[in-house]
């Protein structure tokens, strides 16, 4: 056995199994504390909610960069470190606020309970009259339109953020992004729009987010809250109804019924846009041993961003997404660099940028390789492994062998993977596997209560969980990189 040494930190290593499959695996023992303060360090306010393109995420970035350099892990060229492409950018500043006023009275919202701003709103300042316009759906020309009948020029519009569960006999609807419904409603002269979940969401709460359906024209003008359920059924109280029975009405008869309401509403937003700015993945490289094997790589990914903060008091922290996958990928990274002589494949670490945009910097990086994509024999991506309660291991249906192996691996350690898993990559792994390379995506089962909450914090974490990933993940590694698994066909 060997001694793994961690600074001011003893390591003992943990031997899986005496079989003759798990024979050439020593596992470390995972120093749960160390991938708690990395986690700790990275949702700290100095960070910003590490939006993409923000001064924040570039210190969490330089952060990343470092560790890479303080455990001589390399730099894959012709990149050093930082792999840089430029992003979309929206900063939701002070003030932001949110009234309900009627008869006299006026209620005020509270930011991150009540309401937040939806990425890529636009800003504005007014007093309004509100219109309940259904789904925010205007396709006339197959029979269904909220905004037949209806005056919203100069109003804000209350919306359902997602589509129908039915369908409008052979017809598609169109895309359910908060930009498209903002577009509608824009194009129908409202000033901004209310969104809120339908009762089939998954979440009801209001929660930050950037991903908006692709760059699409910014409505610098029109202005996007998301608000909770309760806020709209305050709004739709002096109606004598709610959100579930409107919901229950359109769905039933496949009809509208939008109308306007009789409270009306002050909002304020403040947004700073920039079409472009730069931002960065972050890219380290441990080369291989082997003169031959040393030319083919395993990708290691987890994106470093989250969703940024909106004004001076509403931070979303990130820790499960996704401070927990970039904690055990530097940890990860540190373990195998102690053991770089006896690997044989070469292993390149990537932290994305602009994952909550919509894959950005994933996509990016196929694109622009830093190693050849046809010598990339596998990737692995973490994301959201910090809280819940077993570990999930997606696109086995894809890459089922890679996929076998790990699962093979977990039923002779810790055993805590299901055997529940999909095809077609799924968040970072998805441009990876489009692309043919075997992939897997590590994610814990039951993981999003917290997301893109600010109750996402360090506390919610489950750090034996988090070890039981690492360690997963670095055996499945360790096979991959001392030539126990050849690169597989990808299913489509």
């Amino acid at each position: 056995m060997k001694i793994f040494q961690h600074t001011a930190i003893l390591l003992s290593l943990l031997c899986i199994s005496n079989t003759a499959f798990m024979q050439s695996i020593e596992i470390p023992y995972i120093d749960k504390k160390a991938l708690e303060e990395i986690v700790i360090t990275l949702i700290d306010e100095i960070y910003d909610g590490r939006l993409a393109g923000s001064e924040g995420f570039n210190k969490a970035a330089e952060f990343c960069a470092h560790f890479f350099m303080d455990h001589e892990i390399g730099v894959a060229e012709p990149y050093e470190y930082f792999q840089t492409f430029n992003i979309e950018y929206n900063k939701i500043v002070d003030p932001l606020r949110f009234y309900k006023i009627f008869g006299g009275d006026t209620t005020r919202f509270k930011l991150g309970q009540d309401f937040v701003a939806r990425g890529f709103s636009g800003s504005g300042t007014y007093d309004s009259d509100v219109v309940f316009a259904g789904y925010g759906i205007s396709l006339p020309e197959y029979g269904y339109d909220d905004y037949a009948d209806i005056d919203v020029n100069g109003k804000v519009v209350l919306i359902f953020n997602g589509n129908p569960h039915w369908q409008l006999g052979s017809n598609s609807w169109p895309s359910s992004s908060p930009r498209y419904k903002a577009q509608v409603a824009y194009n129908h002269g409202a000033k901004g729009v209310l969104l809120v979940a339908s009762q089939n969401d998954r979440t009801a709460k209001p929660f930050g987010s950037v991903a908006t359906g692709g760059i699409q024209e910014h409505l610098e003008n029109v202005t996007s809250l998301h608000i909770a359920p309760s806020v709209a059924d305050k709004l739709l109280a002096v109606h004598n109804t709610n959100l579930e029975r409107l919901q229950y009405q359109i769905d039933e008869t496949r009809r509208p019924h939008s109308f306007r309401l009789r409270p009306n509403i002050f909002k304020e937003v403040h947004a700073l846009y920039k079409p472009a700015v730069e931002t960065m993945n972050i890219i380290g490289l441990i080369e291989g041993q082997d003169e031959d094997l040393k030319n083919e790589y395993l990708i290691i990914g987890a994106h470093l961003d989250h969703v940024g903060r909106q004004g001076a008091h509403l931070l979303f922290p990130g820790a499960n997404d996704n401070a927990s996958g970039v904690a055990v990928l530097l940890h990860l990274a540190e373990h195998l660099a102690r053991n770089r002589e006896q690997l044989k494949r070469s292993v390149v670490f990537i932290l994305f940028s602009g994952e909550e945009h919509g894959l950005l910097g994933s996509g990016h990086y196929v694109e622009n390789p830093a190693v050849p994509i046809e010598k990339t024999v596998a990737m692995f991506n973490l994301d959201c492994i910090g809280f819940g309660d077993s570990i999930r291991i997606g696109n086995g249906k894809s890459s089922p062998t890679l996929w076998s192996l790990a699962r093979d691996i977990d039923s002779k350690t810790d055993q805590r993977s299901v055997a529940q898993t999909w095809s077609g990559g799924g968040a970072d792994a998805t441009p990876f596997h489009q692309a043919g390379i075997p992939s897997l995506y590590f994610v814990a089962t039951n993981s999003y209560t917290h997301l893109h909450l600010p109750t996402d914090v360090a506390e919610t974490l489950d750090l034996e969980l988090m070890a039981a990933f690492t360690k997963l993940i670095y055996a499945t590694a360790w096979k991959v990189l001392t030539g126990h698994y050849e690169k597989e066909e990808v299913l489509f």
